[in-house]
């Protein structure tokens, strides 16, 4: 609505002494839900809501009358800022991408809209097109949750088009008409429940005022202008009263309003009065009398009856003229026809006594000069009718808050004002203002808003406690650790539901009877605990140290265990936890902490109590709601079973690692050769792996390296690594046989003893003649049983460390492919490849660069890219294998991995300390020196 009307509506209203009376109305909103209109072709209900108002097209004259009330509503096109801010809060309320406020004519025009709808605010288009003449054919709600599937509406353009999947639309009732729709719409399907039409409904009464009092602008201009038009061409007419004679003269242009000429009027002021309307005569009469008494100017306005029987207003102004002897002798002036602005006040009045939007005018001394019907229902919680009263009399609490702020502010700017703002009780309510300057004073619509500010704060409230519980289900999930689970879930409970907090974990099933096992505090752990205030974190942490030992049966920790029920002290929770700790350091530091509110809520996991959230907040904080309860009872579900979960992991990797472990050896320390060795076991708990690491020596001096994978993550698997890799550290210590020979000789065993598995290897020696120990270097000898290719780093041309991948001569099968009988020896061979001393070679398992999703050989070129960025830092062996482990692998790996990390050090230097002898078998000779 633009400022200009209710500049109008302020200069109507402010003419007091008019006497018009504005009549009331009311408007019945009665809603009554009914049957639907059918089902779509999914099969869901399309429902409907029924109302009074007759169906479009239902009678010529009623949707003639229709469309006339329709256009009138439309004649402002895309000026309407109100309507475009309604639709953005409708599309906002019910989580929908668009909304739009359209008036349904012979054409639709669409005269709000937020999202898709604002491009089309303004445009005019057929209404056989659009989705909102359905539902003002239907004259009530409609609700579409599948446009492509109603066949009322899937083959119009917006459907077709995919704007519109899903379509709820409200009828606009102007009276007895409906003539447009107010309604929300998406691309996606999407239910619609009966809150969602009570909802949507709720904002059908502020915009069919916004529709209402814009039109009304424009019909009123157009009176106005009309109305000066005639001022213009027909004049004002003049008068002329001889008190002295009695004579009254008028002028033509005055004989023409009054509809009289000179034989028909009488010249006197009876004749006038005969003209005035008789409910007028009085006041008009009081008025002469009041002029020529105090010799002083004359004002009336007043109806008269011209001889045909038209009624018509005449505005009257002049004053009276003094004779010698001071007395009047005359009265003279001018009168002119008010009857097109009489009119439009009129029209005014009504819309404003009928609009369900509050309205009220405040005259200069803040007095309240008007308030429709609505206005004084919502302003009644007071007890008085406010029109005559000052408002910052009758609303003291209005003082130094936004009303006065923005009423004194608009005045004083000239300009208008919006804003939303709460008084207090009696009217205990939100309200949405909207003021205007005018010159009489400020015209000032409202809505009670406090419906729709709860929806909104239900709304923030939900949108928050889902947020919490998603992060708390993100944070809780993404490990498995019970360490870290604990430290996540007290950041998640400080300080959006608490002042500070602590965190018990339970060691195993407490018994039925807790109470009966007299060392149940041994069960209690207090792992964490946080606070908000940073001055409060020593006493916490103290606090959960000496918690557990201070409980008494009577504690509300052992409530809550008992019950398996939250245990919620509203106030004077340091007193309350205090009275039933033992006595002692506890008992002080929780006197000190001071907490006005607990909350322990129990961590249920899969049969048992997981552990405790014991929540506080301080004095300056409200206690806790049901909603708080709720939410923390939501979030004390989940990490229940995360921890449940956390503990399980834990207990099932231990004992996984532990027997996987079992199966493998310490390394060898050969004579200036240093063996490392690493396995780390896959994420999933108690997925014992087929991963397999050896190294050892030979009796004639050589270094034995084997890494293997067994297909399979089961204890079937690990079963068959243990009987692999015996089988092969077996073979090649009896045969002493070259790599390639040892692996067909388990070929064959394995076909022999029926051991039914397959598994990738990789079996090197390490060998040197004198020759070439005297030269420094070794030579590796290696055969690749279908697994990827060692690495070694070596001094490259530049004096600098380079990692290259040893790929085999040819590529040789899989362990348990071959049979082991002649014929198959070509199937395996050895490649050879000659060492520096100083050389660092690695073998591995696939889980170091293998990942889903990644291909095999970007996992390849990062190991050999990550060994040679390491090998320049000169790291010892050891932090080297660590750090590559640590680079290589995720937080989260889905298989095991083992590494045989081999580092040949100079031997014509003195022994390392790490590089041996420490552990040489005794039938395997010394090595010389250099």
């Amino acid at each position: 609505m633009s400022d200009d009307i209710f500049l109008v509506l302020g200069r109507s209203l402010g003419a007091s002494s008019s006497g018009v009376r504005l009549s009331r109305a009311r408007r019945d909103d009665a809603v009554t839900t009914g049957a639907g209109a059918g089902t779509d072709d999914t099969g869901q209900e399309l429902r409907a809501h029924d109302g009074r108002a007759a169906p479009f097209g239902s009678s010529g004259a009623r949707d003639a009358a229709r469309v006339e009330r329709a256009r009138k509503l439309a004649a402002r096109p895309g000026g309407l800022l109100p309507l475009n801010r309604l639709a953005e809060l409708a599309a906002q309320l019910l989580g929908v991408e668009s909304a739009q406020v359209s008036v349904v004519a012979d054409e639709q025009t669409v005269m709000g809209g937020a999202g898709l709808a604002s491009q089309t605010v303004g445009v005019r288009s057929a209404a056989a097109e659009s989705l909102c003449t359905v539902t003002v054919e239907a004259g009530v709600p409609v609700l579409i949750p599948d446009a492509t599937a109603d066949p009322r509406v899937r083959d119009l353009p917006p459907v077709t088009s995919g704007a519109v999947g899903s379509y709820l639309g409200v009828p606009l009732r102007a009276g007895d008409h409906v003539v447009g729709a107010l309604c929300v719409f998406g691309r996606e399907t999407r239910s619609w429940s009966d809150d969602d039409v009570a909802l949507l409904q709720q904002l059908t009464g502020p915009a069919l005022t916004e529709l209402e009092l814009a039109a009304l602008e424009t019909t009123y201009e157009e009176d106005r202008v009309l109305w000066q038009l005639a001022v213009d061409a027909a004049g004002v007419g003049a008068f002329d009263w001889d008190l002295a004679t009695g004579a009254l003269r008028w002028d033509e242009r005055l004989l023409g309003l009054f509809g009289h000429d000179r034989t028909t009027f009488g010249g006197t002021i009876e004749a006038f009065e005969q003209c005035v309307h008789p409910d007028d005569r009085a006041r008009v009469g009081a008025a002469l009398a009041e002029a020529i008494a105090t010799c002083g100017e004359y004002e009336a306005e007043y109806r008269v009856v011209r001889p045909d029987g038209e009624l018509r207003w005449v505005a009257a102004r002049g004053h009276a003229v003094t004779g010698e002897d001071g007395a009047a002798v005359r009265v003279v002036g001018a009168a002119y026809d008010t009857t097109a602005v009489r009119e439009g006040e009129a029209r005014v009045g009504r819309i404003l006594e009928a609009m369900p939007t509050a309205f009220f005018q405040l005259d200069p001394e803040w007095r309240f000069t008007y308030a429709n019907p609505e206005a004084r229902r919502l302003l009644g919680g007071i007890g008085t009718d406010v029109v005559g009263h000052d408002i910052w009399e009758l609303f003291p609490a209005a003082l130094g808050t936004d009303f006065e702020r923005h009423y004194r502010g608009s005045v004083a700017s000239g300009e208008p004002s919006a804003f939303e703002a709460y008084y207090p009780p009696p009217l205990d309510d939100w309200y949405e203002v909207r003021c205007w300057p005018a010159p009489d004073g400020l015209s000032v619509y409202f809505l009670g808003i406090t419906e729709r500010r709860r929806a909104q704060e239900l709304l923030a409230r939900r949108a928050r406690r889902a947020a919490l519980l998603a992060e708390a289900t993100r944070a809780l999930t993404d490990t498995l650790d019970e360490e870290e689970a604990v430290g996540r879930l007290t950041k998640l409970l400080v300080p959006a539901l608490g002042d500070w907090c602590v965190v018990t974990l339970v060691d195993g099933t407490l018994p039925d009877d807790l109470l009966s096992e007299r060392s149940w505090r041994r069960r209690l752990r207090d792992v964490g605990w946080w606070a908000d205030d940073l001055a409060l974190r020593p006493l916490v942490e103290r606090y959960a140290q000496l918690r557990v030992p201070a409980l008494t049966d009577e504690s509300l920790v052992v409530q809550a265990l008992v019950s398996g029920r939250p245990v919620v002290v509203p106030e004077g929770a340091a007193d309350r936890i205090a009275a039933i700790l033992q006595p002692g350091e506890a008992t002080d530091l929780c006197r000190r902490l001071a907490p006005s509110a607990a909350a322990i809520i129990p961590l249920q996991g899969r049969g048992r109590v997981a552990g405790l959230m014991s929540v506080f907040r301080g004095a300056g904080r409200a206690t806790f709601t049901d909603d708080d309860v709720e939410v923390l009872a939501d979030v004390a579900e989940r990490a229940g079973l995360a921890l449940d979960n956390a503990s399980m992991y834990t207990d099932q990797r231990e004992l996984a690692e532990g027997l996987q472990r079992s199966l493998l050896t310490a390394p060898p320390e050969p004579d200036h050769l240093e063996v490392v060795v690493r396995y780390e076991p896959a994420a999933e708990a108690a997925q014992v792996g087929g991963d397999w690491y050896d190294a050892f020596l030979q009796p004639d001096g050589a270094t034995t390296l084997v890494i293997g994978d067994v297909i399979g993550h089961d204890t079937v698997a690990a079963a068959a690594m243990g009987q692999v890799r015996t089988l092969l550290r077996g073979i090649a210590v009896t045969t002493e046989e070259g790599p390639a020979a040892v692996l067909r000789r388990v070929d064959s065993a394995m076909t022999t003893l029926q051991v039914d598995t397959m598994a990738t290897a990789v079996v090197a020696r390490l060998e040197q003649t004198p020759q070439e120990r005297a030269d420094g270097v070794t030579r590796l000898r290696w055969s690749n049983a279908g697994h990827p290719p060692p690495v070694v780093v070596v001094p490259d041309s530049s004096g600098g460390l380079t990692a290259r991948l040893l790929w085999a001569d040819a590529a040789n099968p899989m362990l348990g492919l071959l049979t082991g009988i002649p014929g198959d020896e070509e199937a395996r061979d050895d490649s050879v490849v000659v060492l520096p001393r100083g050389s660092t070679l690695l073998l591995y398992t696939d889980g170091l660069v293998e990942r889903r999703g990644q291909v095999l050989d970007v996992g390849l070129e990062l190991l050999r890219e990550t060994l040679t960025d390491l090998a320049a830092q000169d790291l010892p062996l050891e932090e080297l294998s660590d750090e590559l482990l640590r680079r290589m692998l995720p937080g989260w790996t889905e298989d095991d991995v083992a590494i045989v990390a081999v580092r040949l050090h100079p031997e014509d230097r003195p022994r390392p300390p790490t590089a041996g002898p420490g552990s040489v078998p005794p039938n395997v000779a010394p090595a010389p020196e250099v």
